[in-house]
């Protein structure tokens, strides 16, 4: 019987040790398990152009699908209104004004010449070497990853940022079973679309669009919006092929999907304007099957937010220079209380302003007081909207709301209540009820100015390295 009792007490005991190991070894194999990363990137779009956060006459049903297997995020935005600047953003987790990359564009891959007209040339900004491509940072932890096709980062991109950047890069040429990072950037709905595809087939019924009031509701208007809408129900079913690309392959339960858009619609005084038409983008995320989302989907977010945060969900060690924080992952830190962006140069012509918001007050500082903000550059000159409306400001033919963009010289301070006044139309910088608030963002504002080192106080051209000078 007492042989029985210590039989007995040893087989509880290896039995507990068996539990234990092997409840360890699953801890150990779940926490080593690596997912993938799909990101599905559009352009130039506002997330009211997208039925999952406002009552429009489209269905994307592709991005519905994203939408009903994970977290629709209402205040992600951009920390430039325009595209370079914000995927030198992106890429690196740093503000583009701390890296030298928050003019349009410095460096130009697209062509040998930039901006011959101001004496601008293409040059790669020059800041400190250990800055670095986020993707770097994954493929040493051995992600394979893919870029399809877009960079434009503002900078020269290291060769050691992807395993392949082309029009062919594509998750499933991996060579072996590593996870993967994967970007499909679609242009379909760029700025340019609404020239280019102007002609083309309208998809949406146009009485049944809203036009905000900041426009006038002009025949060329409506049309410039069903273009833009025509545009992203087309690319949705691009969107529709990568998806199912993904579940073909039994990738899709294994896979992070973030969608989001590069900045703020394309539209006048959407793309290029520091108000939220400009910087707020549409944002979703569709994590593994088995994964919570285990974040705020109402919490301030920035692109600088992004990289920090694979990293993050990726296993890696943030390194400490970034200026972002991871919002999902063990590294996950505290949401951020405010909110900063910056613009300046536009191609030819220079704007300089800043801003910072704490979600319900946004607070802008415009340095060049003597011209508007509707700028008068000549690759949006393009937009047949653009057109019409200079004409019918020059012509006295807009209200008082839709002359406040065009107007000039502009205040040189601004103040909206974001909750009250979402379009950011009426200027409250000189009510007294809310002087507590402009003293506190005025405060903040300089504060982050100082301590990321904005060079935007500097001329472009005494930035630019002496390599690129003739």
């Amino acid at each position: 019987m007492h042989s029985c009792f210590i039989l007995k007490k040893y087989f509880l005991l290896f039995l507990f040790i068996f539990i234990a190991y092997s409840c360890e070894n699953l801890k150990t194999k779940l926490l080593s398990v690596k997912h993938n990363i799909v990101w599905i990137v559009y352009e130039d779009q506002s997330p009211e152009f997208f039925p999952q956060y406002t009552d429009i006459p489209i269905k994307l049903p592709a991005i519905q699908s994203l939408a009903e297997d994970g977290v629709v995020f209402s205040n992600m935005h951009s920390p430039a209104p325009v595209c370079a600047p914000a995927r030198s953003a992106i890429i690196t987790g740093m503000y583009p004004t701390t890296l030298g990359t928050h003019n349009m564009r410095t460096y130009n891959a697209y062509k040998l010449e930039n901006e011959t007209s101001i004496g601008i040339p293409s040059y790669s900004p020059d800041f400190p070497y250990y800055i670095r491509p986020f993707t770097e940072y994954l493929r040493n932890a051995g992600y394979y990853c893919t870029n399809n096709a877009k960079e434009d980062y503002n900078f020269k991109s290291p060769s050691s940022a992807w395993d392949e950047s082309s029009q062919n890069a594509h998750w499933v040429n991996n060579p072996n079973d590593s996870p993967f990072f994967s970007i499909f950037n679609d242009h379909h709905m760029h700025e340019s679309g609404l020239w280019r595809e102007t002609n083309n087939e309208i998809l949406v019924d146009k009485s049944k669009i809203t036009i905000p009031p900041y426009f006038p509701d002009t025949d060329i208007v409506r049309h410039d919006f069903a273009v833009n809408f025509s545009n992203l129900i087309r690319a949705d079913k691009k969107t529709a092929k990568i998806i199912k690309e993904l579940k073909d392959s039994g990738e899709y339960d294994n896979t992070y999907i973030f969608f989001y858009s590069d900045h703020g619609g394309p539209f006048p005084r959407h793309k290029r304007a520091i108000y939220n038409t400009g910087t707020k983008v549409p944002f979703i995320i569709k994590p593994p099957k088995g994964v919570a989302i285990d974040a705020n989907p109402h919490q301030l977010l920035s692109f600088i937010d992004l990289a920090p945060t694979i990293l993050s969900i990726a296993g890696v060690k943030i390194p400490p220079h970034i200026q972002g924080k991871a919002f999902l992952g063990d590294q996950k830190s505290s949401e951020n209380q405010l909110l900063y962006f910056a613009t300046d140069r536009f191609d030819e012509v220079f704007d300089r302003l800043r801003a910072v918001t704490d979600g319900n007050y946004k607070y802008i500082r415009n340095y060049n007081t003597n011209k508007p903000h509707a700028l008068n550059n000549s690759y949006r000159m393009q937009i047949p909207m653009m057109r019409e409306l200079l004409d019918l400001y020059n012509n006295g033919k807009l209200n008082e709301t839709q002359s406040l963009w065009l107007q000039k010289p502009k205040p040189a301070e601004e103040l909206y209540d974001l909750n009250a006044d979402p379009y950011e139309i009426n200027n409250i910088i000189n009510s007294n009820y809310h002087s507590d608030i402009l003293v506190k963002l005025r405060k903040d504002l300089d504060n982050w100015i100082i301590e990321t080192n904005d060079l935007g106080e500097f001329p472009e051209k005494e930035l630019i390295p002496d390599k690129y000078l003739k």
